[in-house]
């Protein structure tokens, strides 16, 4: 008779997995990682690994999910209670806890982007791209639509497009941080400019 796990146990043998193989999916890529590489970074036996996730692409659309459920959720309450700066709010969502834009990408993009691409023609693959587009629209709309309500941002621009395109932009800057250099592609300033095309959209003059 085997041994009974702990719910706690089995919480963190999943945790490190995710994370072990978050950390292969940045060095290595989407497709060059494979569940195998998983196993031996984790240091778990194919049965575990396959207890917890059935393939290499469960486990990450997994951490994809659960990154933005996350942050989604917790804007959500963040937007429930009192908010100083909706424009500040945006920067933490756009940029993470540094609010301002610099010359590195997240990590993980060009795995999302390999994900996708490689993915494109297979319809399961699209419909869940097409859900987490929605789900990023909704993050960013939500921020939008509170700072309209609460005059920090004017009404001109709809928010739903305006989310939608900052999520464009960003994925648009993850193509090309796929292939261009730093020095070409010159992220930083892109950025810049293209926050002074949202504070001139939103009428604000946006200070930290």
């Amino acid at each position: 008779m085997s041994p009974k796990v702990s719910k706690e146990h089995r919480e963190q043998r999943r945790a490190n997995i995710i994370k072990a193989a978050t950390n292969l999916f940045i060095d290595q890529g989407y497709e060059r990682t494979t569940m195998e590489h998983v196993m031996d970074a984790a240091k778990i036996s194919k049965g575990g690994l396959y207890q917890y996730f059935s393939n290499k692409e469960n486990l990450f659309e997994t951490i994809l999910e659960e990154d933005l459920h996350r942050v989604v959720s917790e804007t959500e309450q963040i937007l429930e209670g009192e908010v100083e700066s909706y424009w500040n709010l945006l920067l933490l969502r756009m940029f993470g806890d540094q609010m301002e834009p610099t010359d590195r990408m997240d990590p993980l993009a060009p795995s999302k982007l390999e994900f996708f691409l490689t993915g494109r023609s297979d319809e399961r693959r699209r419909a869940y791209g097409n859900e987490r587009y929605s789900l990023g629209v909704k993050l960013y709309a939500d921020i939008i639509a509170a700072g309209q309500r609460h005059g920090e941002f004017s009404n001109h621009y709809c928010n739903q497009i305006l989310a939608r395109t900052i999520v464009t932009f960003v994925d648009g800057l993850a193509v090309d941080d796929s292939h261009l250099s730093k020095e070409n592609l010159k992220m930083k300033e892109q950025y810049v400019m293209f926050l002074e095309y949202l504070m001139m959209a939103l009428n604000i003059s946006g200070s930290k």
